[in-house]
C-alpha cells in the first residue's frame, strides 16, 4: 500500500514547518497581559458564561440602638441594591504578517508579536479600570445612606514626596472613617511620583521601622496601603474612549487610593488569540481578544489625590 501525502495543516504555503500556523504563541500572550496589567487583581472581577450583563450586589450597613422593655423588635431596615456592568464589545489586537516579509527576515517575529498584543490589551483593559477609579472617586454614595468617593487636594502632591505621602495617609484616614476594609486597599501612583517616594529615606528607612530599598528603588506601602507603580494611571484629559464611557480628565491627578470593591469587571470571554491565513493575501493574521466591560461599584471605596 502507498504512503499519501497528507496536508499539514500548520504548515504555511505547504512548506517550512509543519506547526508554522498553530497557535503556540498563546502563553506569551496571555503571560504580557498579566506582566502589563497592574489593576487586574486589584478590583472586582466576575466572569459570566452568557448574556451581556452582570449584576453586582450592593448591601448598606445595619443600624444599632437600645431596647426599651416591652417594645416588640421589627427589625431595621438595610439598604440594598445592585449595579449592573454591560459588557462594551469586543476589545482587539490584530497583527498581519505578509509572507514574504517572513521569508526574508531572518529572526522569528511571532512570539515578540503576538507579546505585543497581550501588552496592547493589557494596556486597554487597565486604563479603562484606572479611569473608572478615578471616576468613583467623584461620584455620590449609591443610598442617601452611604458616603460618595472623596479627593484629597495637595498643591505639591506631584512634586514633593512628603506632601504625597501624607496625602496617601489621609486617604487612607477617608477610608477609614467610611469603613472601608483595609484588606484589598492599593494607592496607585505613576513612575514618577513612585521614584519620589523611593528615594525618601524617611519613608522606606528600616532603621526606623519602615520597609523597603533605597537601591532598589522599592517601597512596598504606605500607612499599610501597598503601593503600586502604575504606569496606566492616566494624568492627562482622556476622551474618545468606547461610547465616552471611561472619558475623564486626570490633569490634576497625582495618586488614586482604591479599595477592590470601589470599581468592577464584568468579563464574558477571557483573552484569547487566533490565527489565520490568508491565500489570497499571502499573510497570517494573528488575532488577541477579549469580552470585557467595567463600571464603578461602590464609590466609598476610591481616594483620589489631586494638585488642584
Amino acid at each position: 500500500m502507498a504512503d499519501n501525502t497528507p496536508t499539514r495543516l500548520g504548515q504555511a504555503n505547504n512548506a517550512g514547518a509543519d506547526d508554522a500556523l498553530f497557535l503556540k504563541f498563546y502563553a506569551e500572550t496571555l503571560g504580557a497581559f498579566r506582566r502589563t496589567t497592574q489593576f487586574m487583581d486589584r478590583h472586582y472581577v466576575r466572569s459570566i458564561t452568557q448574556g451581556k450583563s452582570a449584576q453586582f450586589p450592593l448591601i448598606g450597613r445595619a443600624g444599632a440602638g437600645y431596647h426599651t422593655p416591652g417594645v416588640e423588635i421589627t427589625g431595621n431596615a438595610i439598604p440594598q441594591n445592585e449595579k449592573t456592568l454591560v459588557i462594551d464589545g469586543i476589545m482587539i489586537s490584530p497583527v498581519s504578517i505578509a509572507d514574504v516579509d517572513e521569508m526574508l527576515n531572518h529572526y522569528d517575529v511571532r512570539r515578540e508579536f503576538t507579546a505585543a498584543l497581550g501588552e496592547a490589551l493589557a494596556l486597554e483593559f487597565d486604563s479603562n479600570v484606572a479611569r473608572c477609579g478615578l471616576l468613583a472617586s467623584r461620584a455620590a454614595g449609591w443610598h442617601a445612606s452611604m458616603p460618595g468617593g472623596s479627593q484629597i487636594v495637595s498643591a505639591t502632591a506631584k512634586t514633593s514626596s512628603a506632601a504625597l505621602a501624607a496625602s496617601i495617609f489621609a486617604a487612607g484616614v477617608a477610608l477609614d472613617e467610611k469603613y472601608v476594609p483595609q484588606e484589598g486597599r492599593s494607592a496607585f501612583v505613576k513612575p514618577l511620583q513612585y521614584s519620589l517616594l523611593a528615594q525618601d529615606t524617611t519613608i522606606q528607612n528600616k532603621e526606623i521601622g519602615g520597609a523597603g530599598a533605597y537601591m532598589q528603588g522599592n517601597v512596598p506601602m504606605i500607612n499599610n496601603i501597598p503601593l503600586v507603580k502604575a504606569i496606566n494611571l492616566p494624568t492627562t484629559a482622556v476622551t474618545g474612549t468606547f461610547n465616552n464611557k471611561y472619558n475623564v480628565s486626570a490633569i490634576n491627578t497625582a495618586a488614586l487610593v482604591m479599595h477592590r470593591t470601589a470599581v468592577g469587571t464584568v468579563k464574558r470571554q477571557d483573552i484569547s488569540i487566533k490565527s489565520e491565513y490568508s491565500l489570497r493575501r499571502l499573510s497570517t493574521l494573528i488575532l488577541a481578544m477579549m469580552l470585557v466591560g467595567h463600571g464603578v461599584l461602590r464609590p466609598e471605596g476610591a481616594v483620589e489625590v489631586v494638585t488642584a
